[in-house]
């Protein structure tokens, strides 16, 4: 054995026989399931809200500093791209936001039945689809 990690992966079988073994073995054994997906999805989610907070303060430095800077920003949001961005950033808040929903019932001790929290994740994405698509609609619409 060359160190401490490559004995910790080695086991026995049933049998007695040496077999190699992952540290970890979530991602390579376990198929995804609706609750392994969302948990990974709220933390992208959370990361991209970060991003569109960056993005929320330089448009209201930009409001701040006159007309000239403000209509930069209000371009770049105008655009195809900030479009897409104002999307993406609309879906992360509306599914972080039916998500932790879902984890308040989960702190109460409610939800945890196989087909109650199968119900709820689809539920989570179907609700934050919606939402994205109707304020997204509603603001277009707006604007």
């Amino acid at each position: 054995m060359r160190d401490a990690r490559e004995a910790l992966m080695s086991g026995l079988t049933t049998e007695g026989k040496p077999v190699g073994r992952p540290l970890s073995p979530h991602l390579q054994v376990y198929r995804p399931q609706i609750t392994s997906v969302l948990s990974i999805m709220h933390r992208f989610s959370g990361i991209w809200l970060g991003v569109g907070v960056l993005l929320l303060t330089w448009w209201l430095v930009a409001l701040a500093n006159g007309a000239g800077p403000f209509a930069v920003a209000q371009a770049f949001f105008a655009s195809i791209i900030g479009k897409v961005i104002l999307f993406l950033w609309t879906a992360a808040l509306m599914f972080h936001f039916c998500n932790g929903i879902r984890h308040l019932a989960w702190d109460s001790g409610l939800g945890f039945e196989k087909s109650t929290y199968h119900a709820s994740g689809w539920t989570v994405l179907a609700a934050a689809a919606f939402l994205t698509i109707l304020v997204f609609v509603i603001g277009l619409a707006a604007g």
